[in-house]
């Protein structure tokens, strides 16, 4: 049945024609099981993939119920394919705002026509949490990225940020030693399942002293996929960690540059309110 159904490939946050994350999108699941979303999920092979399984909740076509699918599980929430489906659904009802039913609750999302014609979508997260990260479990994280803590940024310090998942923030101090670490995708893996780490482990370099421009690499070992090009709900959680860190004033916003290590070069924008969830924008283009 997968074969009959109309899959979107697209790829979201892009800076530049050979960037970007790439999505799956379905714009109409209604006839998909939960194993048929995950097949052709693990068919694609993208970080994520979308899949609308009601185009029109109550008969209105800007309020839709989504699923988030990697190669190997159901994700709460997927910011990059979020921002793809937006897109896509920008561009077949008009611009304007849409509402996603998600598993983690409903994502507004506001899509706009730039004065290029290009179509960007910002999606706002859920309220945001931040925790604690556990000492035992983060020694082990940052062993099995071959750091110590003498290489993290002393103004960052290691947390847990939630903004629709899950993710640890672990800040480093040099860029030399950003970008020349390394890690065991399997046992990356291993401990992101016991952590439930559903989304990606997320590793940042500040550019500005200001914290308002940072690099990310995110490692998120998924089938043949060992690190993400560009995490949309990674980017909101990072929003989230500085504002409960008192590392920006709100309102502000970041840049965030991603994909570079993968070869898919991708930028991310963040807007930080006074509180309440955190907005992310983006473009996305279909392959």
């Amino acid at each position: 049945m997968s074969t009959e159904i109309p899959i979107l490939h697209m790829t979201a946050f892009a800076d530049g024609p050979t960037g970007g994350n790439p999505a799956g999108v379905v714009p109409d699941a209604s006839a998909l099981t939960e194993s048929g979303m995950q097949t052709i999920a693990a068919r694609l092979g993208y970080p994520e993939s979308a899949f609308i399984v009601d185009p029109a909740v109550d008969e209105d076509r800007r309020h839709l119920r989504i699923r988030y699918f990697s190669p190997g599980a159901e994700v709460p929430f997927c910011g990059h394919a979020t921002i793809a489906a937006a897109v896509l659904l920008a561009t077949d009802r008009g611009v304007g705002e849409f509402t996603f039913e998600t598993a983690v609750g409903p994502i507004v999302i506001d899509t706009q026509m730039t004065t290029g014609g290009e179509v960007t979508a910002s999606f706002t997260s859920v309220s945001p949490l931040i925790r604690e990260l556990q000492p035992d479990v983060a020694e082990e994280l940052l062993g099995l990225l071959g750091l110590t803590p003498a290489d993290l940024d002393d103004d960052l310090p290691l947390r847990e940020s939630f903004a629709g998942n899950w993710h640890p923030i672990v800040a480093i101090r040099e860029q030399g030693t950003f970008d020349a670490f390394t890690f065991d995708p399997a046992r990356v893996r291993l401990l992101m399942d016991a952590q439930g780490w559903t989304g990606t482990v997320t590793v940042v370099h500040a550019i500005t002293d200001a914290f308002d421009d940072f690099e990310a690499r995110n490692p998120f070992p998924v089938g043949a996929i060992t690190e993400d090009p560009a995490t949309g709900s990674a980017a909101a959680s990072l929003g989230a960690y500085l504002r409960a860190m008192n590392k920006v004033a709100p309102p502000a916003r970041l840049t965030i540059h991603q994909g570079r290590h993968v070869g898919r070069p991708s930028i991310l924008k963040v807007d930080i309110p006074a509180d309440g969830g955190i907005t992310v924008t983006g473009t996305a283009d279909i392959v």
